[in-house]
């Protein structure tokens, strides 16, 4: 297949790009989409604005991407014809700050995101995402070596397990075919490898990772607090401000982001999108 060659504009040197010339409620071709696809792995991060989309196209253009997960292991979808969707409503606890990569305490986090602007707060709101890759070359050769070598426990059972047993009544989405009932902690590992790439990305992130595996309590905190203060740095992070219908898909295995509250009790809500991903895997293996 011919790939097509897109006008992306950085935003900065290894983060994020404004895509402003494609249609994304169009028929995109296959070569526009292996575009959008070889784009998103160089940029990580990829801005189109101000499209018109409705879920039915929001999930159009996701499938487009890749096979589409339930909207999130135990929050149901949008409706009943759009269970993909997950609504990230302020209004409803639907406000993330705190740097974390998606849906990484399950075996198989999403591969990337998909996410609209549908209902913006008249200042405020924005977006961050961090470079993974970024943040792991920022670390020393010698701590690289070490963090090659372990691996770190995920944990959602704070931020849902409550949803899930309370509002829920223990029964969730299905996720790999499996019925959610309850949230077990899983392990990956602290480097991942990217299955395209091949670049090697620190995958762990202050909103789910909970601890390092086989070390002392006071060892893991101290390889945390390493780990989680190369996370996030401004020199390889991009800010979006939303404006309305701007998409954003990222690639979810080597980045981590944030969504800025200073917006009061005004209302945000956004609209996401997942793409199936695979089993991390670090360089050991």
């Amino acid at each position: 297949m011919t790939t097509t060659a897109l006008t992306a504009e950085p935003l900065t040197i290894t983060i994020g790009a404004t895509v402003p010339a494609v249609d994304l409620a169009s028929d995109l071709t296959p070569e526009v989409v292996a575009g959008i696809r070889a784009t998103l792995l160089d940029r990580k991060v990829l801005v189109f604005p101000r499209q018109r989309l409705t879920p039915d196209s929001h999930r159009a253009f996701a499938a487009a991407l890749g096979e589409l997960t339930p909207a999130h292991p135990i929050v149901p979808g949008l409706d009943d014809e759009h269970p993909e969707i997950y609504v990230l409503d302020s209004g409803d606890g639907g406000k993330a700050p705190v740097w974390h990569t998606d849906v990484t305490f399950t075996r198989t986090p999403p591969l990337g995101s998909v996410l609209r602007a549908v209902d913006l707060p008249p200042a405020g709101g924005d977006t961050c995402w961090t470079d993974l890759e970024a943040a792991y070359l920022a670390l020393s050769p010698q701590l690289r070596r070490l963090a090659d070598e372990l691996e770190a426990v995920h944990d959602g059972r704070k931020d849902f397990e409550e949803y899930l047993n309370v509002r829920l009544s223990g029964e969730g989405n299905l996720w790999e075919g499996e019925r959610v009932r309850s949230l077990d902690p899983v392990t990956h590992p602290v480097v991942r490898v990217h299955p395209e790439t091949g670049r090697r990305a620190l995958f762990v992130n202050p909103g789910f990772t909970t601890h390092i595996k086989d070390v002392t309590e006071t060892e893991s905190r101290a390889l945390l607090d390493i780990f989680f203060a190369v996370v996030g740095r401004p020199e390889h992070s991009v800010r979006h401000r939303w404006s309305p219908g701007d998409v954003v898909v990222w690639d979810n295995r080597s980045t981590a982001h944030y969504a800025v509250d200073d917006y009061g009790d005004q209302r945000r809500v956004m609209h996401r999108i997942t793409i199936r991903g695979d089993r991390p895997v670090g360089p050991s293996h």
